[in-house]
């Protein structure tokens, strides 16, 4: 089994490890491609990421162009560069210990409610210990790569890395994925209308690998939170 499958199955197996079957109520508010009349899903999660995870406009110092999204792993945030020192701010769960990453890459492509397709060897290792995989998911809310996946590439090729939704919210700020980004449906559907093919990505965290990046939060804009423009 090759390094890149392992490591894609790995990032969506590990959405999955926290997931028991959760009827359609238990999605986000996204309108998933299977629900009946495709109508929306109403939000009964268990628990709900801290306050300071929810999407906000923050004044960003950065020297950064607009529409460059920036990762700060460490303090569990992703930022979509608007200019004019203001950011559009996420919070976002990151790799846990040992899956951690960092570097500069770009979005390859986009898809929305992406399906997963484990490896077959995952499925035969999976059915051993009684837990039996699909040999293709198709995308849902049952899928753990949730509403829209923006595949991350380098010098063209698959990095294997994805910023993807969930159907987990409760797990934003934590460390709980293979090395993928995952955000709140609600969000991850907002930054994929904005952030086309071939936008740059800087994930900051072990390694130092992203090079030298500046970027300040100095907090939330009220105004723009408020009001908008």
């Amino acid at each position: 089994m090759s390094r890149h499958r392992i490591a894609m199955a790995a990032c969506a197996i590990a959405a999955m490890s926290l997931l028991a079957p959760l009827p359609a109520a238990a999605f986000s508010g996204a309108a998933a491609p299977n629900a009946p009349n495709n109508a929306i899903l109403v939000a009964q999660q268990p628990k709900q990421p801290a306050e300071k995870f929810k999407r906000r406009v923050v004044r960003l110092k950065t020297n950064e162009a607009p529409g460059t999204i920036i990762i700060d792993t460490n303090n569990k945030f992703l930022y979509y560069v608007e200019g004019n020192n203001r950011a559009t701010r996420y919070g976002v769960g990151v790799g846990r210990d040992g899956f951690g990453w960092s570097g500069v890459v770009k979005i390859g492509r986009k898809q929305e409610w992406p399906e997963w397709r484990p490896p077959a060897e995952m499925r035969r290792r999976e059915a051993a210990k009684g837990h039996i995989l699909p040999v293709v998911q198709e995308g849902g809310i049952d899928n753990p790569l949730g509403a829209r996946a923006m595949y991350l590439y380098k010098g063209g090729r698959d990095t294997i890395f994805r910023i993807h939704g969930t159907n987990q919210p409760w797990t934003i700020g934590l460390n709980m994925s293979s090395g993928c980004i995952r955000m709140m449906n609600k969000d991850v559907e907002h930054l994929y209308e904005r952030a086309g093919v071939g936008t740059k990505v800087i994930v900051v965290g072990p390694g130092n690998r992203q090079g030298e990046v500046s970027f300040d939060d100095k907090g939330i804009d009220i105004l723009r939170t408020i009001f908008g423009g």
